[in-house]
């Protein structure tokens, strides 16, 4: 079986191995959120990963809501994922665009803060996040495509650090969904 054809429990645990490979680490280190920490997931390593990006494609296509009309996230760590559903979803003849959002506005040209293709007024965007820690990066993702007139209900992240994120988007009104809990990565890590 392939990470083409795998079925998503298969990818899943695939997936989950990358994680803990390549992206796992322990040791001292200061997360975007400000706060230190014992370990570190950095997922780029995993989601710039031929297979781990075209698991991640695979895997998230399925949950997004029959009305998605966009994926987007906060770049430099949602650009790589929301590729990966985007090109996934043209192959399952789903054709769903992608879009990056700026932290700060470009300085030239349109001075944009969502690059990608424009939509329509209403269009139901969900977001993607690697990595949720307070959830304030995929806030500000969802807050910006709402100025930007779009609706999101969704955040998608493929690991959930258990600190706060969950509660944050659910204060706010947000679905949430992860595809693996911090938890989930140590209790398989310590298997191996």
């Amino acid at each position: 079986m392939t990470w083409a054809t795998a079925d998503i429990p298969t990818l899943k645990n695939q997936l989950l191995d990358l994680f803990c490979q390549l992206a796992y680490k322990e040791g001292d280190f200061v997360l975007s959120s400000g706060q230190r920490s014992t370990y570190y997931i950095n997922g780029k390593q995993v989601t710039l990963h031929p297979q781990g990006a075209l698991a991640i494609g695979r895997i998230i296509l399925p949950l997004l809501p029959a009305d998605t009309q966009a994926v987007a996230g906060l770049t430099l760590g949602a650009d790589p994922i929301v590729t990966a559903v985007s090109v996934v979803s043209a192959y399952e003849n789903r054709p769903i665009p992608a879009l990056i959002i700026r932290k700060e506005a470009k300085g030239h040209g349109t001075k944009a803060y969502i690059e990608g293709p424009t939509l329509k007024e209403g269009a139901n965007i969900v977001v993607l996040e690697d990595v949720v820690t307070t959830g304030q990066s995929a806030l500000l993702a969802v807050e910006r495509l709402q100025q930007a007139g779009y609706k999101v209900n969704q955040i998608i992240s493929l690991i959930d650090r258990q600190q706060g994120g969950a509660e944050l988007y659910h204060s706010q009104g947000l679905q949430y969904t992860t595809l693996f809990k911090i938890t989930d990565l140590q209790t398989h890590k310590g298997r191996r």
